[in-house]
């Protein structure tokens, strides 16, 4: 038995060659018409080799060694510097940067793929690199021509790491109550940033020399709320004019004694008199680190999926080695042979976790990589209109994936330790880690119920419902490919998709009705909205997948196991999108009561 991270390449080729047929719209991109499936598959196949050789031995041993703090710096695990080395010596950080800034320029899609199988393999570990993606796109497109030349070279390659520091100590997610301030240095053109940031992943740490951290504070005569936030960039060094290092004004104050992830720090930071640089519009702060922030809630996405796929793995592999009892559905033996302990893997309560873990993680990873070909739409396709679809749909499908797969996580993660019984509950085994390591991917980058509010108060109610009407489209289209079939199980299929559908109109039109003479319905409601849309997601996934199963040209183990994961998951884990439509209809009804 083995419980060490195995890439899934086979289902990860599924998903990008005939679930999304990825490689027919490289084609019709200039600069992928060369990139064919078998090129994608190299890719992926050298990130699987460099991922499992590297980074994921270091997860347990970093996770029992956690960060050192001392005298005001970071020492990060042993081996976490030497790995991460290798990582930029390897290219990886510049995998979907376009070629003009430097980058490889392939597509979002395999960077999404990328950052799955890091996630799986070490999160910890993954997560100091985990902003250079959004800290370059934020630079490159709100950077001044300075800030471009003097600080995104080295930020893009991963030679320098950054931060996102906006939470301080009193204003949690609530970025309106921010207090740092800015005041200008007129002598070096720049800016001094004074105030204290709190949950700072990365704030300091010895993979780099240096650190660029992306601060939001107020400038002097900022009005109040988020319309005063203003973005800068505060090196942990800076430079003279001859080149030198000086030491800034940013100091590491303490490393946080978390539940999980004790491999990363994350660090409370005192910048003082730091000098900074205005990253954008005065003011426009927020609107430049939204895209920041946007690229790290796709990657909290896919920490999700990694997360469910690890736990699901490693269960599967233990269920099928453990025997405890005789199964009552166990293989029979000879007669008058003593009756033998089973496999668990035999025992229909585990064999329904570990059928419940592989239709969520597998469903998850269609999705999660169908909005890394949907960014890729968005930045790549040549008709303007196209590119604006693209991106309202990857825009409205973010918080859905944020939110819905992390909790599938650690919901993964929990039921995967139930499989292994006590032995899961002790660190060798590996899934309570990934039990605790999990958890926060439902705290950060926005919480779960924010993401929630964020999807149907401002991008649901918010535009009428257009963004959800072109979402659905895709999955009524879907439905009726599947209800046409004559095979039976594919037909059935596309009658539930449909009728999944039917519902979320129906209930998205009370909801919108109920809004107008009870303002708090929306709010009320969101968290089970977000999880409504997530299964009806999942059954989107599994239709395509099964009809795609039933069509595969050449039969064999993979697609038989998709057809009955498929079979699965509309007899079982589906349900859940019924108990969610009754809670929101109780919603709809009752207002909670204060307590």
């Amino acid at each position: 038995m083995s419980l060490d991270y195995q890439v899934p390449l086979r289902d990860m080729r599924f998903v990008i060659d005939e679930w999304l047929e990825a490689s027919a719209w490289w084609r019709s991109v200039p600069a992928w018409e060369d990139l064919d499936s078998a090129t994608a598959q190299q890719v992926l196949e050298e990130a699987a080799r460099f991922v499992t050789e590297r980074i994921a031995p270091l997860n347990s041993a970093g996770d029992l060694e956690g960060c050192r703090f001392e005298g005001g710096e970071v020492a990060m695990p042993t081996g976490f510097r030497e790995a991460y080395a290798d990582f930029v010596a390897a290219g990886w950080p510049t995998l979907a940067l376009d070629a003009d800034a430097g980058g490889q320029g392939l597509p979002q899609l395999l960077e999404v793929a990328l950052q799955e199988m890091l996630a799986a393999a070490n999160h910890a570990w993954l997560m100091s690199p985990g902003l250079t993606h959004g800290a370059t796109a934020c630079l490159m497109a709100h950077g001044c021509d300075a800030l471009k030349r003097d600080w995104l070279p080295k930020i893009a390659s991963g030679e320098w790491l950054t931060t996102m520091c906006l939470t301080e100590p009193q204003a949690g997610s609530d970025l309106a109550l921010l207090r740092a301030r800015a005041t200008p240095d007129a002598a070096h053109g720049a800016w001094r940033i004074d105030g204290s940031k709190i949950f700072i992943t990365g704030g300091d740490h010895d993979l780099t020399e240096n650190i660029v951290h992306l601060v939001l504070a107020r400038l002097p005569d900022a009005p109040a709320g988020t319309k005063g936030l203003s973005l800068f960039v505060v090196p942990k060094w800076t430079f003279d004019e001859t080149g030198e290092r000086v030491r800034n004004g940013v100091h590491c104050e303490g490393v946080e004694k978390k539940m999980g992830l004790k491999a990363s720090p994350t660090c409370s930071m005192r910048f003082e008199q730091a000098l900074g640089w205005l990253v954008g519009e005065p003011d426009r702060g927020l609107a430049s680190m939204f895209v920041m922030m946007n690229a790290a809630r796709l990657q909290v996405a896919m920490q999700g999926v990694g997360h469910a796929q690890l736990a699901w793995q490693r269960a599967h592999a233990y269920a099928h080695e453990r025997a405890q009892m005789r199964a009552v559905s166990a293989p029979a033996h000879d007669e008058g042979e003593p009756a033998k302990a089973a496999p668990i893997a035999f025992h229909p309560a585990m064999r329904r976790i570990l059928l419940d873990l592989r239709a969520t993680v597998e469903g998850e990873r269609a999705i999660g990589y169908w909005i890394g070909y949907w960014l890729d739409v968005a930045a790549r396709h040549p008709d303007a209109s196209e590119r604006q679809a693209a991106g309202q749909l990857a825009s409205l499908l973010t918080p859905v994936a944020k939110a819905f797969f992390t909790a599938n996580g650690f919901a993964a993660a929990s039921s995967a330790l139930q499989v292994f019984g006590g032995y899961g509950y002790i660190h060798e085994y590996g899934v309570e880690q990934t039990v605790r390591d999990s958890r926060v991917a439902m705290l950060y980058e926005g919480t779960n119920e924010i993401q929630a509010i964020d999807l149907l108060v401002r991008k649901v109610l918010g535009d009428g419902g257009k963004a959800l009407r072109a979402l659905l489209a895709h999955v009524i289209a879907e439905a009726a490919c599947c209800a046409a079939s004559d095979d039976h199980a594919l037909h059935g299929a596309g009658v539930r998709l449909d009728a999944l559908v039917a519902e979320v109109q129906r209930i998205t039109g009370e909801i919108e009705q109920g809004s107008a003479d009870d303002r708090e319905l929306p709010y009320r409601v969101a968290d089970d909205y977000l999880a409504l849309l997530g299964w009806l997601l999942l059954a989107f996934a599994w239709a395509r997948t099964l009809r795609i199963a039933l069509n595969a040209p050449a039969d064999g183990p993979f697609y038989a196991e998709k057809r009955v994961t498929a079979h699965h998951f509309f007899a079982y884990p589906l349900a859940a999108f019924d108990y969610r439509l009754r809670l929101i209809e109780a919603g709809c009804r009752a207002p909670l009561p204060y307590t």
